[in-house]
């Protein structure tokens, strides 16, 4: 909520609060003599209740409906407009708002003033007393139904409105809070008339009598509640977890997670920082909220921060405002920090990550969400080591192990997969075949570990010349083959003409040589180039292939190799 409303609603709380109450009063004219020590004995009961309080988003659901229906019947509506704002005041002063939500305080004393009197209203329209005589015979049930089915729509309606207009909430007609009001509203209310009818016998003996069970069925729904919400932080932290773990990708697991746990908790940041070199943390992922703040490059040392610190101690923290860390060195948190959450990550009994979790409210997070983003953490832990062995076992089956490009099958599969959307579309494919010339000869003169040093290094070359544009695969012994989806002949030549170009003015190092001779040993290289062209010279994937081979030992070794030829080229030259 922003500052200009948070002051218009303590400026309507400041207009209408103390002329309504005024205006109740000089109308009710409620008398006090021989009432006070009852009236603080329902005032300190409705106090008592107010400290179970069920905890919604939607705001938190106290359960006085009953005390102060036997205090409305009884001593009438000036008195359960008083001893009902206390109870809110108790309740409010109970989970402990923030200093910039103190505007809560005005909003709910005014809503619950509101509902107040548009029950008292319904309930005098139909004929309704206080005292003794608010039931006499069955008929008098009829303005207490009225009355409590009444407080029960406002209280909802002001909610919903208040929800959208102020706290920019969806709108949600029956959601958990609406439906945990239903039913403390069926239970409390029929408590509520036998306290009425039980001070009218007894006096204030009764509200000792029902008190105590009143007290008691207030804690214990407040624990059912609060063991409902941790049964369901469970289960979606189950689901959770089975989520991540069918992640094949790192990086997929760690922003599946950001995104679940920012559902799950009431947060505004999340810091994930992983571990270089024993010697800082690193942060990898930072999310925002809000999106007022932009992804924020540092590093930490242990000790350095809230997260360094939980990285050099070993374990977990869970702080309820700044005041509790601020002696930690923590420049990269926001101003507007409050409560943190950061646990470690272990795998293999070593720290690789820290998960820093951050709300701009005081006391945002309980215990119980601790231990969940305890237990999501290791999820967490686990599904990294299952996607980075399965990206092990998958670059291995996919990769060359000497040159760690992709092998042929893995070309071979993806020349299929780019045939059948580029075809589709009807975008050119381009395929680059190149065979370093004489490769034999570097064997034979420098041996096969120099050999292989130089393919390595062709490899590196063709990456970096060819960038991302396409994918590079070792066709098999000292070929190569770059597939170019998208690329019209024109600009594929080029790129083939690039790479003889670097690959003829290079110079390449055996260090494993067989040579008689200290340290490494230049090495000059060239290559034979084909390219071939879809749709230009083929229609289908194998023809693609074959033609680069062809315009490649026809076209460019046979006319004295250091040369690049297209398919197009064959049609001059005899076989």
């Amino acid at each position: 909520m922003t500052k200009e409303k948070g002051i218009a609603i303590w400026l309507t709380w400041l207009f209408v609060w103390p002329i309504s109450l005024y205006g109740v009063y000089s109308y009710m004219e409620p008398a006090f003599g021989g009432i006070m020590v009852d009236l603080f004995s329902f005032a300190i009961l409705i106090c008592i209740v107010s400290l179970f309080p069920l905890l919604f988003k939607e705001g938190p659901i106290f359960l006085i409906q009953g005390v102060s229906l036997a205090v409305f019947l009884y001593f009438g509506l000036f008195m359960e407009i008083v001893l009902t704002q206390i109870g809110v005041i108790s309740l409010l002063l109970k989970v402990r708002i923030a200093r910039e939500d103190l505007h809560r305080f005005p909003m709910n004393m005014l809503m619950f003033l509101v509902t107040s009197i548009v029950g008292g209203a319904t309930y005098y329209l139909l004929g309704g007393e206080h005292g003794t005589k608010a039931y006499n015979d069955l008929y008098d049930i009829f303005p207490i139904l009225a009355y409590a089915i009444t407080i029960f729509l406002v209280n909802q309606t002001l909610i919903k409105v208040i929800g959208v207009l102020l706290q920019k909430r969806t709108f949600q007609l029956i959601d958990r809070a609406t439906l945990w009001e239903t039913y403390t509203t069926v239970l409390i209310f029929p408590v509520g008339f036998v306290l009425y009818r039980l001070y009218s016998d007894l006096g204030v003996v009764a509200v000792y009598y029902v008190g105590i069970p009143f007290v008691l069925i207030s804690a214990m729904l407040m624990l059912y509640h609060t063991s409902k919400q941790i049964n369901g932080y469970l289960q979606k932290t189950s689901d959770i977890g089975h989520e991540l773990t069918g992640r094949l990708k790192s990086e997929e697991v760690i922003d599946l997670f950001i995104f679940r746990v920012a559902d799950l908790l009431p947060l505004k940041y999340i810091y994930i920082f992983n571990v270089k070199d024993d010697e800082r943390l690193s942060l990898i992922r930072f999310y925002d909220g809000s999106g007022e703040h932009s992804f924020p490059e540092f590093t930490l040392r242990p000790g350095e921060g809230v997260s360094g610190y939980v990285w050099k101690e070993g374990k977990g923290v869970r702080y309820n405002n700044q005041r509790e860390w601020l002696h930690l060195k923590s420049g990269y948190i926001p101003d507007d920090g409050e409560s943190v959450l950061s646990l470690p990550v272990y795998r293999n009994h070593e720290i690789f990550s820290v998960i820093t979790v951050i709300s701009n409210h005081k006391r945002a997070f309980e215990k119980y969400q601790y231990m969940i983003v305890d237990i999501l953490t290791n999820y967490l832990a686990v599904a990294i080591e299952n996607a980075n062995n399965y990206e092990f076992t998958k670059n291995k089956s996919e990769r060359c192990p000497l040159t760690n490009l992709y092998n042929y099958r893995y070309f071979e599969e993806q020349l299929e997969k780019t045939f059948l959307t580029n075809k589709n579309f009807n975008h050119p494919i381009s395929l680059i075949l190149l065979d370093i010339d004489h490769f034999k000869a570097v064997n034979d003169t420098y041996g096969h570990q120099s050999g292989n040093e130089i393919l390595c290094s062709v490899a590196d070359l063709l990456n970096n010349v060819n960038g991302k544009g396409g994918l590079v695969a070792r066709y098999g012994g000292e070929e190569f083959v770059i597939l170019l989806p998208g690329y019209p002949l024109r600009k594929a030549m080029n790129i083939a003409d690039k790479l003889r170009e670097s690959l003829a003015t290079t110079t390449f190092y055996a260090y494993d040589h067989i040579v008689n001779q200290n340290g490494p040993v230049a090495v000059s290289i060239t290559a034979s180039i084909g390219v071939a062209n879809y749709p230009d010279h083929c229609e289908e994937a194998l023809e693609l292939v074959r033609h680069a081979d062809r315009a490649m030992y026809v076209g460019a070794k046979q006319q004295g190799r250091n040369k690049v030829a297209n398919y197009e080229s064959l049609l001059g030259i005899a076989e």
